[in-house]
């Protein structure tokens, strides 16, 4: 199996997306080391993965960015070395701009871009020193499109996109290879514990979010594409690909077409 000498490391491994990622890479043998803030819940993902003597649990906040390089260094003690470092944690956003609090768009930029990107520099040592390792970072198709209620989550998806281009334009010649996987709606909790403009959770999921893929086809999917090691992958349903399109080439017709959109 193509993982089953390849260590690799996810954050927000403790539901959704990372959840099921964590458990496909498992059933293709790879070493695993799972983080989120939830240090239990990752105990329950460990015991569902195939190989749980494989699973290393590394318990870190993206929000406290200063303090990352110690669970770097963690991590690497773990196994030995980090081949893959899958940036798959983060948050997201219901609401208006006009209803929005500063304080609301720092914590999303804080651990959406902050947390990412501190997480990634300090990795990246280790893997230049290595000649060899791979980016991979969960994004959004609103990464690409601003739409209503998710201006701040679109401007950290946004970023997210202008530091891995750079990173992966600098280290080509370090054998560092950058997926950006930019998922449309996927059926987990993550409209549930959406920021509302005062900072508290939406605590409900969203009729679109509640009818996206199934996380366990979206990591199929998605370890396809780390597999292929693609730059840019979309794993979304037809209309969010059909605005992906709009966007590059017809931009005046979907700005109309978004305007349209409910923002209540």
């Amino acid at each position: 199996m193509p993982f089953s000498n390849k260590i690799i490391w996810i954050t927000g491994a403790s539901s959704g997306i990372g959840k099921a990622l964590a458990i496909e890479l498992s059933h293709q043998n790879a070493s695993l080391i799972l983080s989120s803030r939830k240090e239990e819940t990752l105990k329950l993902v460990k015991q569902e993965c195939k190989n749980p003597d494989l699973v290393k649990i590394i318990a870190l906040d993206l929000e406290d960015y200063n303090n990352l390089e110690s669970k770097v260094a963690e991590a690497i003690a773990a196994f030995g070395k980090v081949h893959i470092l899958v940036n798959n944690g983060g948050i997201s956003q219901r609401s208006l701009v006009k209803d929005t609090t500063i304080t609301v768009d720092k914590r999303i930029m804080d651990i959406n871009y902050l947390g990412t990107v501190a997480l990634t520099k300090a990795i990246l040592p280790h893997f230049i020193k290595n000649k060899s390792g791979h980016f991979v970072t969960t994004t959004s198709i609103v990464g690409k499109i601003g739409t209503p209620l998710r201006s701040s989550y679109a401007a950290s998806k946004h970023a997210l996109y202008g530091f891995f281009d750079s990173l992966r334009a600098e280290n080509h010649q370090n054998n560092i290879s950058v997926t950006l996987v930019c998922p449309g709606f996927v059926n987990t909790n993550v409209s549930k514990n959406a920021l509302t403009g005062d900072g508290t959770p939406q605590q409900k999921m969203d009729v679109a979010t509640e009818n996206g893929i199934q996380p366990e086809r979206f990591a199929i999917l998605m370890v396809k594409a780390i597999k292929k090691k693609r730059e840019e992958v979309y794993i979304a349903g037809a209309k969010e690909k059909l605005a992906v399109f709009m966007k590059r080439f017809f931009p005046k017709i979907l700005s109309i077409m978004i305007r349209k959109l409910s923002v209540t």
